[in-house]
């Protein structure tokens, strides 16, 4: 359930064992903070980021993207 202690890590869990990736768009899903948080798929993070890239994502705006990245 949403906001239990420990979903998060079962979110990531199911999320990293997502054998249809990027039909099932996990690529999509934003750490706390709206961080890019981790990716499994080979080249980690850098895949993710620009798998968005690809999609139109626009980097820094509001509620997608913290000044951190």
């Amino acid at each position: 359930r949403i906001g239990e202690p420990g979903a998060a890590r079962a979110v990531g869990q199911a999320l990293g064992h997502n054998p249809f990736a990027p039909i099932v768009p996990c690529h999509r899903v934003l750490a706390a903070g709206s961080g890019a948080g981790g990716f499994s798929a080979r080249g980690g993070v850098s895949t993710k980021l620009r798998m968005l890239l690809i999609e139109g994502a626009a980097f820094g705006a509001p509620g997608l993207f913290d000044s951190r990245f």
